[in-house]
C-alpha cells in the first residue's frame, strides 16, 4: 500500500520533537492529525506542497506548513515537497513561470540573459514581477489540482489492486 512506502521514508514525529532547533513548533509537529497517511491527507499534502513549492517568496516551506496546518493534511510531505524548487531547478520553474505570465498577459517575455546576474533581476524586477506572479500563481494551481487528482487516483488504483491480489489469494487457498 501507498501508506507503508511513504511510512519508510517519512520522519517520525518524536525524532523531530527532540530537535532543538525545532521547539518552537512543538504543538505543531506534536498535533497527530498532521501525521496521518490516508489517501485525503495525502493528497492533500501534495496540493499544499506543490502550491507553495511554485511561489517566488522566501519561506516557502514556512507557508506549506501554514497550509498543511490549515488544511489537516500530512505535514511532513507538505513541507518536503517544497524541495521540488531546489536551487539547482528553482532558476528554470521560475523563468518558465515568467514567460507563461508573459504569454497570459500577452507582454512579451523578456530573453535571458547569457549570464543571469542578481544585478539583471534587480534592475528589470518591476517588469518582470507581474508576468512573474501570475504565471506563478496559475502553475502553483494547476500543479496543486493536478498532484491531488494524481494522488487520489494512484491511491486507488493500489487498494484496488491489493483487493484483486488478496482475492486471487483467497480462491488459490480454497482450491488448494
Amino acid at each position: 500500500m501507498p501508506r507503508r512506502l511513504l511510512q519508510r521514508y517519512l520522519p517520525h514525529p518524536e525524532t523531530l520533537r527532540r530537535q532543538r532547533s525545532l521547539r518552537f513548533m512543538e504543538g505543531l509537529i506534536g498535533n497527530p492529525a498532521l501525521w496521518v497517511l490516508s489517501r485525503r491527507s495525502v493528497a492533500n499534502a501534495f496540493s499544499v506542497g506543490l502550491f507553495s513549492a511554485m511561489l517566488p517568496i522566501p519561506f516557502q516551506m514556512a507557508v506549506a506548513a501554514g497550509g498543511a496546518w490549515l488544511a489537516r493534511c500530512n505535514l511532513p510531505l507538505a513541507v518536503g515537497l517544497v524541495w521540488v524548487t531546489n536551487p539547482l531547478t528553482m532558476p528554470l520553474i521560475f523563468y518558465a513561470n515568467y514567460r507563461l505570465g508573459a504569454w497570459l498577459m500577452q507582454v512579451p517575455a523578456r530573453e535571458a540573459p547569457d549570464r543571469l546576474s542578481a544585478q539583471w533581476v534587480a534592475e528589470r524586477l518591476g517588469d518582470l514581477l507581474p508576468a512573474l506572479a501570475l504565471g506563478s500563481v496559475v502553475t502553483a494551481v494547476a500543479l496543486a489540482l493536478l498532484g491531488n487528482l494524481a494522488i487520489r487516483l494512484l491511491w486507488r488504483w493500489q487498494v484496488s489492486r491489493s483487493w484483486k491480489a488478496r482475492r486471487r489469494r483467497r480462491r488459490a487457498c480454497r482450491e488448494a
